[in-house]
């Protein structure tokens, strides 16, 4: 059997089911996101009636009817777990009635290409306000390869999501495990200043040979500057090697945050001469474990209360050398200096796999259609 088109209307129907016996309550209540996801809802909810919300149940899809102000997408979820949750009224519910002629994993596959966000963009109607109706949804063409075509590529895209959630549990484990190890030193190694173990370093890009412009986030991650370069003489600008720190000390209080990065790659890069750059230089602490011990949101709360009151709330490098952390032997912190390399490791999978994953859908959309052709 070749690829067929349909209205969607004629695989689909609205859900109405209605929470009118108040089984589930506000920590069932879910919102819908831009990108096609389902997340716990920000709204205050507190005091509402949830009885005319609507119960979607597992295999059933959501949508915000509003496209303006939401990034120009379309918020919609599709509730592939195993239980039920409660979505606000205003939402519109849905479920695939002809599952032998459209999968609904298929169809969410579907949803989330760019290609039909702008599908939905264009076809959105209003004023002030734009809406992308049930009666739009419906009406839309889509052409559907057979449904054992469809299992095909729903196996691949779920085997990629079974990946990703694997990468997402080691990643809680090892955050467990590297949790569990910085509390043990909390209580139990010396402490030392952070003066004791860094010194600022000033290597200026003198001859301009680099040209590798760094910036560094509340992310603390060297990020490429977003800042305007085309009349900037970058001789001024300091180099930054491997295994070397740098900082941006002048509004800790604005973000609550110290943006302070490791720099690990061979070649050098530059950034700001108004960063400072440090290197370690004692032989008792590994680099990472600095890094490590300052990733933490508790690091960022006490910088942020120790920063100066001006309008910037800068953090004075004083204060910052007098900063604390407990120091235990090289053999433990080469420990979780291991699990934290592992976990930057996985991290990184993780991001790479999500862009892998929004960027593939379209990819197997395609490619069932291609197939579907040739059955």
């Amino acid at each position: 059997m070749r690829n067929e088109k349909y209205k969607l209307g004629e695989l689909i129907e609205q859900v109405n089911r209605k929470n009118s016996d108040l089984k589930y309550g506000i920590d069932d209540v879910r919102g819908v996101l831009n990108t096609k996801g389902m997340m716990k809802t920000k709204a205050n909810v507190s005091g509402r009636s949830f009885e005319k919300f609507y119960v979607i149940q597992p295999g059933e899809f959501v949508f915000n009817r509003r496209t303006t102000r939401n990034g120009e997408r379309l918020g919609l979820a599709f509730n592939n777990t195993k239980r039920n949750y409660i979505f606000t009224e205003d939402y519109v519910a849905f479920t695939v009635v002809k599952k032998e002629k459209l999968l609904p994993e298929y169809l969410y596959i579907f949803f989330q290409r760019d290609e039909f966000d702008r599908f939905v963009r264009y076809n959105s109607w209003g004023s002030a306000t734009e809406f992308f109706n049930w009666d739009d949804m419906c009406d839309m063409e889509i052409d559907l390869p057979p449904v054992s075509v469809q299992q095909k590529y729903v196996d691949v895209y779920n085997a990629m999501i079974a990946n990703q959630m694997a990468n997402e549990r080691k990643l809680k484990d090892l955050n467990t495990v590297i949790n569990a190890n910085i509390e043990d030193f909390k209580h139990t190694a010396p402490r030392v200043s952070i003066g004791t173990l860094l010194e600022e370093v000033d290597i200026r890009n003198k001859n301009g040979k680099i040209s590798n412009v760094q910036g560094i986030n509340i992310n603390k991650e060297f990020m490429p500057s977003v800042a305007n370069l085309s009349e900037t003489d970058l001789t001024k600008y300091k180099v930054v090697s491997k295994n070397q720190f740098a900082a941006n000390f002048m509004h800790v209080m604005r973000d609550e945050a110290v943006p302070f990065g490791l720099y690990s790659k061979d070649e050098p890069c530059i950034i700001s001469p108004a960063y400072p750059v440090f290197k370690v230089k004692s032989d008792d602490v590994i680099a990472e474990y600095i890094m490590l011990w300052l990733n933490r949101s508790e690091s960022d709360r006490y910088a942020w209360f120790i920063s100066d009151s001006s309008i910037r709330g800068g953090l004075e490098m004083s204060r910052f050398y007098d900063i604390e952390i407990p120091l235990p032997s090289l053999p433990k912190q080469e420990a979780v200096v291991n699990f934290y390399k592992a976990r930057h490791l996985i991290q990184r999978n993780v991001g790479k796999m999500g862009d892998m994953l929004k960027d593939i859908c379209p990819v197997l959309v395609k490619g069932a259609l291609g197939e579907g052709i040739n059955e």
